[in-house]
């Protein structure tokens, strides 16, 4: 959403880049996970949120990082495949109880969480969760029709 403003008259405006989420595939052994993390971390990149989904043989590393433009290129120059995906990250001002709330706007609005983790980060120690949804532009635009504070990327970048 870089530079785009989305809303109506009288709505919130978005404005920001979407933070994105990059997902890689990793074998299911002892040390793959340490191993990435710290080959990010090398690169003067930190982690700012993970989601592991684990199976027998592969492991899905989704990572919000601190500058995802950098971990791109470094994956492509070593090959190494990955997703890029836009994904929501809401600040929880009320702490664990504004979880249900945010839940229930994404759910009157008929926006489907397909996975969701929180972050290390914590900006005015407030809680972030990530979101993945089918439309992050969509359910920004609600999440702050119903009040909730959005980051961006460059809230979370260095």
């Amino acid at each position: 959403m870089a530079d785009e403003l989305i809303g109506n008259e009288g709505a919130p405006a978005i404005t920001g880049d979407a933070v994105r989420q990059l997902s890689v595939m990793l074998e299911n052994r002892i040390g793959a996970l340490h191993s990435m993390i710290k080959l990010i971390n090398d690169s003067g990149i930190y982690v700012l949120g993970f989601s592991v989904q684990d199976s027998f043989d592969v492991t899905i590393l989704r990572l919000v990082l601190t500058d995802p433009d950098t971990i791109e290129t470094m994956f492509m120059e070593r090959g190494i495949a990955f997703t890029d995906n836009k994904i929501v990250v809401v600040q929880l001002d009320a702490g664990a109880s504004s979880l249900a709330n945010c839940l229930g706007a994404l759910s009157s609005s008929e926006t489907n969480v397909h996975i969701s983790y929180p972050l290390l980060a914590r900006p005015g120690d407030y809680p972030l969760l990530a979101i993945s949804v089918d439309d992050p532009d969509f359910a920004s635009f609600t999440l702050q029709n119903q009040g909730f504070k959005l980051l961006f990327q460059n809230d979370l970048s260095r």
